[in-house]
């Protein structure tokens, strides 16, 4: 499973706690039970949010070459050719 980033890890952080506050405040709850229930909800919500924030893709980073050395920035990787376009050469 890959590790998560810090946009995951501050959504969900920051959903558990909002979420908490909110569920709290607007329950009234003075229970030891109403808060563990809260508390699991609202782990529970920050996980699924942690989870749905999207992963970034790799369209940012540049393509390998061949010889195992990435590209450098700015430079244009050419498209692999088709077999189709290539010509055969008759002698």
């Amino acid at each position: 499973m890959p590790r998560p980033t810090a946009a995951q890890l501050a959504y969900g952080s920051a959903t558990v706690v909002v979420s908490t506050l909110a569920m709290l405040l607007l329950s009234q709850t003075s229970t030891g039970l109403g808060v563990a229930v809260i508390s699991a909800a609202a782990l529970a919500l920050g996980l699924l949010v942690a989870l749905t924030v999207p992963a970034p893709g790799r369209r940012g980073r540049p393509a390998a070459r061949a010889g195992g050395a990435a590209a450098p920035a700015g430079a244009r990787v050419p498209e692999p050719r088709k077999a189709g376009a290539e010509h055969p050469v008759h002698h």
